[in-house]
């Protein structure tokens, strides 16, 4: 796998048929699809089927953008596996699909080491940054529906070593809230999840005494309650009284969640604070031009900025051995990235639209797919 600098800028063993136009017990529920407004943007004449797997926080928007694609081309299967983004990064990497979500790039190391099997020899990576979210800190304590935290709390929660929810580190913040004397249960993904790795990012980045475990994609101590994918631990935290978990924000629902310090601000998450988060980002280097992971940066105190964010990215390759699966890619990947397609997952899953100036970079990476 060859690496070419980029300037400044930014398994399986079969593939579940899980044909996402016509899913309706997904995790996020049936978004709406309607090709009106979107028509303008979408591929036509497309044939074949196109299987990818990865990350959960992005199944919503997937699905949507799926579900057009497949109204444009009648004769165009799209299935996506959301089994989490490491499982979907060793897929596209086994050959089992031609393309993953995931809410990390590959890492240069990674992609230096290969085998990357989904793709033709030598090719580059394609990684686009498709869909962009805050990650909620979500909560459930009766007679308790807002919090302020700052990372050493929040961090130190998740380590274990902050146990009970009147702890003197969480008044100190919440003032007004009426703490109960009431053990905390964090609950953490049990999957190897880019989730887990965004998440753990932000405390290692913010609260390094406090959370000494870097920044990992599978939960790297016992205690608290493990659950399989987002749904799992916002079912989780649901379920129980005096729980907290981490969940793409697109799935959180009505639960309560954690506004955390910015700064001398406590911002809660929402699509804008997460795209604030970004664009304050620089790109990595060391990447291929067709390669556009970002270095979120999570110690930002820009105004309203919400650095607990995830980027979660659609990876292909630069060129295959079969055209028509590039067809196929640089197709649903064009639609992904569209103003009407960023505006469709905003609409159903609550994400952030990625901006003008990085759907530019992006649709240049995307052109090169052949």
């Amino acid at each position: 796998m060859k690496i070419s600098r980029l300037a400044q800028v930014g398994a399986l063993a079969a593939v579940a048929a899980l044909a996402l136009a016509g899913c309706a017990a997904n995790e996020g529920g049936t978004p709406d699809a309607t090709t009106s407004s979107a028509a303008s943007e979408l591929p036509t004449g497309l044939t074949g089927t196109l299987n990818g797997s990865g990350a959960t926080s992005q199944q919503v928007a997937v699905q949507s953008w799926t579900q057009l694609v497949q109204q444009a081309n009648p004769d165009v299967t799209i299935n996506y596996d959301p089994q989490g983004s490491g499982t979907g990064r060793e897929s596209f990497q086994s050959g089992a699909v031609q393309f993953a979500g995931s809410d990390r790039a590959f890492k240069t190391d990674e992609i230096a080491a290969g085998p990357f099997d989904a793709c033709a020899a030598d090719s580059d990576l394609v990684e686009i940054p498709a869909y962009v979210s805050p990650i909620a800190i979500v909560f459930n304590v009766e007679g308790v529906s807002d919090l302020n935290l700052d990372a050493t709390t929040v961090a130190g929660i998740f380590a274990g070593t902050i146990t009970n929810w009147n702890d003197p580190a969480i008044a100190a913040t919440n003032a007004d809230a009426d703490l109960p004397d009431l053990a905390i249960t964090p609950v953490h993904r049990s999957d190897k999840s880019g989730t887990t790795g965004n998440f753990t990012d932000y405390l290692a980045a913010n609260a390094e005494q406090a959370w000494s475990y870097g920044s990992v994609e599978e939960w790297p101590i016992a205690g608290g309650e493990a659950a399989q994918g987002t749904s799992g631990v916002v079912n989780a935290v649901k379920g129980g009284n005096g729980t907290i978990g981490y969940a793409d924000s697109s799935q959180a629902g009505d639960l309560s969640s954690v506004a955390v310090q910015v700064g001398e601000e406590f911002v809660g998450h929402s699509a804008e604070g997460a795209a604030i988060a970004v664009d304050a980002s620089p790109f990595e280097d060391g990447r291929a031009d067709t390669d556009l992971a970002i270095a979120i940066d999570r110690t930002t105190t820009e105004a309203g900025a919400y650095p607990v964010v995830l980027i979660s990215y659609l990876i292909g390759c630069a060129e295959y051995e079969d055209a028509a699966t590039a067809d196929l890619v640089k197709g649903f990947f064009t639609y992904a990235i569209s103003a009407e397609g960023q505006d469709t997952a905003a609409t159903n899953a609550g994400s952030a639209p990625i901006s003008d100036t990085l759907r530019e970079k992006a649709k240049a990476a995307v052109d090169a797919i052949k």
